[in-house]
């Protein structure tokens, strides 16, 4: 274990003689994970990072005392994010993921032979090498030379590109701290620059339950740069309300494939898990069908 003198950070406490790990959501709910052991705890320059193993959820990596992925259910979310707009790009050759310090994205990203570089701009070194090192069941210890990592601030690296991607990924954590300001409009107006003519991009939106604020200012502000733009959901049991959110946003008609070309090797996502992903509960559909009349698109 590697920690920085004796304390325990306050998320985690003993009880009974037993280690819990309690993430706090909004001063409302919280949340508590039984840890066997603390595999990696060390600040970096701009949070605390932790892999706990934990009992249900196996290793999992640990933010500021929230969760970010775990080794049971990381898969869902990566599959997700990467697999769904990968399949509307078939012609795709660059792909930039910003975040995703847990290398689950990119190494999904990285089963389709066709792109050709694959960028990821994670603002902690620390992160990801916590992760390659101690949490493989997510990160698979990525090693694929088209991987390019790049150590620094996805806003700043964003701004200066235009035209050079298909597909952009954008793997942040919750709107707070370093990732705050990867969901302003001037950053999606950035993303959307620095795609291709024919790109798209997408983003995790939070949980329609908890977070439906975030999830609709997030829609609303890819609509006003993006003619074309689809939520789907999947269910991911660590995070708060297990439903959770993504957007996609494009420049040409998003159009379902008559076929699709997942991986095969795949946990999660398949033909028909992708095609019903966008069928969305009615109360989610009534607000994103308000936010369109608001806006008059």
């Amino acid at each position: 274990m590697k920690h920085e003198g004796n304390a325990l950070p306050p998320y985690l406490h003993m009880d009974n003689g037993e280690l819990w790990l309690t993430e706090d959501d909004r001063d409302n709910l919280k949340i508590s994970y039984r840890i066997k052991e603390v595999i990696f705890a060390e600040p970096s320059e701009y949070q605390h990072v932790m892999i706990l193993d934990s009992y249900d959820f196996g290793r999992m990596l640990v933010l500021d005392g929230v969760v970010q992925t775990t080794s049971i259910d990381g898969h869902i979310y990566n599959e997700m994010i990467s697999h769904v707009p990968l399949q509307f790009h078939p012609e795709a050759k660059r792909a930039l993921i910003i975040g995703g310090g847990d290398c689950g994205a990119a190494r999904e990203t990285a089963k389709y032979a066709r792109l050709e570089a694959i960028e990821m701009v994670e603002i902690d070194e620390k992160v990801v090498r916590a992760c390659k090192e101690h949490l493989p069941a997510v990160s698979g210890n990525l090693s694929d030379p088209r991987v390019h990592f790049i150590y620094g601030d996805g806003v700043a690296f964003v701004r200066g590109k235009e035209r050079e991607y298909d597909v952009i990924m954008i793997d942040s954590s919750d709107p707070v701290g370093p990732a705050e300001a990867l969901f302003s409009p001037e950053f999606y107006a950035n993303v959307h620059r620095a795609l291709k003519e024919d790109g798209l991009m997408v983003c995790q939106s939070q949980s329609p339950i908890f977070h439906l604020d975030i999830l609709k200012r997030t829609y609303r502000n890819i609509r006003e740069l993006f003619p074309h733009v689809l939520v789907y959901t999947a269910v991911v049991p660590t995070y708060p309300g297990g439903l959770w959110s993504f957007t996609i946003g494009s420049k040409r008609p998003l159009e379902l494939p008559k076929q699709t070309a997942i991986p095969e090797d795949t946990k999660y996502v398949n033909d028909a898990v992708f095609r019903q992903c966008f069928a969305l509960p009615s109360f989610l559909r009534a607000a994103l069908e308000a936010e369109n009349e608001n806006t008059g698109k």
